[in-house]
């Protein structure tokens, strides 16, 4: 059976020295990039003396496009049975346009090749000290102030991720628990990087008065378990353990019920001597 391949390539986020190898070689190699914005591949493409075709593909034009890129994988003008995926910046996927696509890819078992490379979330949250590993991605957050405080409400107790846009981050600020902790980056990998761990109100103090440019990604911090009922989930506790449940068990349990942390539940399961 003869293979198609289909490439998903990560771009630079900001700094074009980002780019791997690998990717270059790719982008290079194959006969078609279907891409979001023609103009901003362009240049990237120019940058490393690429030649290779795009195709646009971009969350307007998604559905209609996937039909096309079907049929120039199987079957091929002029042998043409190679392509590659980018977004403007970052891992394609991540909040940009694919997921119709790969899906129909996969029904069609069309082999798909994921190269690693840039995100910004990794690249962020690489720079930020936390207490846990786990956290919730939001991508980019609800339009209104009431939808992101439900949000942030709902995930009180895990570390919230999101991206955000210059416009709109201060009004985010404004939604978010006036106590809790914030950490916000920006133009991250270029020359004016910035990353900010304060409260909602310097942040805003911070950023009102300039002008905000790049793309935004933010973590607002958990609560302290400790805020909840400590009895209740101990009686929650004691209750799985008489069920024979073990202590990592009964950790991921609690956690999913009451949206609370993992660690916090095990250390209540399994204290320290």
């Amino acid at each position: 059976m003869k293979e198609y391949n289909f490439y998903i390539v990560p771009t630079p986020i900001g700094n074009l020295g980002d780019i791997t190898n690998r990717a270059v070689e790719v982008l290079k190699s194959v006969d078609i990039i279907a891409c979001e914005d023609s103009r901003v591949t362009q240049k990237l493409l120019n940058h490393f003396g690429i030649k290779t075709k795009c195709l646009s593909y971009h969350k307007f034009n998604e559905k209609e496009r996937v039909g096309k890129i079907l049929e120039i994988l199987k079957n091929p003008p002029a042998g043409k049975t190679t392509m590659a995926l980018v977004s403007d910046a970052g891992t394609p996927l991540f909040c940009d346009p694919g997921k119709i696509l790969i899906e129909e890819l996969r029904k069609h078992n069309i082999k798909i090749t994921a190269l690693p490379g840039a995100n910004a979330v990794a690249t962020f949250l690489s720079q930020i000290p936390r207490e846990n590993e786990d956290f919730y991605f939001a991508g980019f957050l609800p339009k209104t102030q009431t939808a992101i405080e439900n949000l942030l409400e709902k995930y009180k107790f895990t570390d919230v991720v999101f991206y955000d846009s210059p416009n709109r981050l201060l009004n985010t600020m404004k939604a978010v628990r006036p106590h809790a902790k914030v950490a916000i980056g920006r133009e991250l990998t270029k020359v004016f990087e910035e990353i900010i761990i304060d409260t909602p109100q310097n942040i805003i103090n911070h950023f009102e008065n300039n002008i905000l440019k790049g793309e935004i990604v933010g973590l607002v911090f958990r609560e302290e378990s400790a805020s909840l009922d400590e009895a209740i989930i101990k009686e929650k506790i004691a209750a799985l353990k008489a069920k024979n449940f073990k202590a990592r068990e009964i950790s991921v349990i609690l956690s999913e019920i009451y949206n609370i942390s993992k660690n916090y539940v095990y250390k209540l399961t399994a204290p320290s001597p």
